[in-house]
C-alpha cells in the first residue's frame, strides 16, 4: 500500500466526484494554492494511485441497453493467461474478476440487446480456448453503481 496523506485522501474525494475540477476549485477546497494542488494530483498519477479520467455515460442513452454478469469456468488453469489476454481485448466486457469459489471469472458485460449478448457469449467468450462453461444473469435495473471508493478521511470531513 502506497503511503498517502490527508490531503492526498481530499483530493482522490474531490476528484472521484468531480473529475473536471479545475486546479482553482480544487485548490479553494484543500486550502492549497493552484500550483500546489495541480502538483498533489501529479504525483498521486505519477504513483499510479489516480491511474486515468474518463466521463461516466449512461449506458441505455447510447444503445447498451443490456447489463449482463457472465460466469465463466476454465478446463484447467493453464488457459488462465490466454483467457485474461482475449478478455482484455474485447470492448463489449466493462470488468473481469477472478473469482474464489465454483466459477473461475466474473464479467460484467455490456449489451445492445440479447441477440449482442447471445453473440459475445457464443461466438468470443466460448470460443476461447479452455472455456468450459459459463453462466449468465441478466440485471433488470441497476440501483447502484460507481467508480467511488470509499475512502475514509481523517475527521470524516472533505
Amino acid at each position: 500500500m502506497i503511503m498517502l496523506d490527508s490531503v492526498d485522501y481530499r483530493v482522490l474525494y474531490h476528484l472521484m466526484r468531480q473529475g473536471r475540477m479545475t486546479w482553482a476549485d480544487l485548490a479553494g477546497v484543500l486550502s492549497l494554492s493552484s500550483p500546489a494542488a495541480a502538483d498533489r494530483v501529479r504525483r498521486l498519477e505519477e504513483r499510479g494511485v489516480i491511474t486515468g479520467y474518463a466521463a461516466a455515460i449512461a449506458p441505455e442513452l447510447v444503445g447498451l441497453d443490456l447489463l449482463a454478469f457472465i460466469f465463466v469456468t476454465l478446463e484447467h488453469p493453464r488457459h488462465c493467461e490466454t483467457f485474461v489476454e482475449r478478455i482484455q481485448a474485447m470492448e463489449d466486457v466493462q470488468e473481469c474478476h477472478h473469482l474464489a469459489g465454483e466459477d473461475d471469472y466474473m464479467l460484467k458485460v455490456r449489451c445492445r440487446h440479447t441477440r449482442h449478448l447471445e453473440q459475445v457469449i457464443s461466438h468470443h467468450i466460448k470460443g476461447i480456448p479452455g472455456v468450459v462453461r459459463t453462466r449468465t444473469a441478466i440485471a433488470l435495473s441497476t440501483i447502484k453503481e460507481t467508480t467511488r471508493l470509499p475512502l475514509e478521511l481523517d475527521g470524516g470531513t472533505p
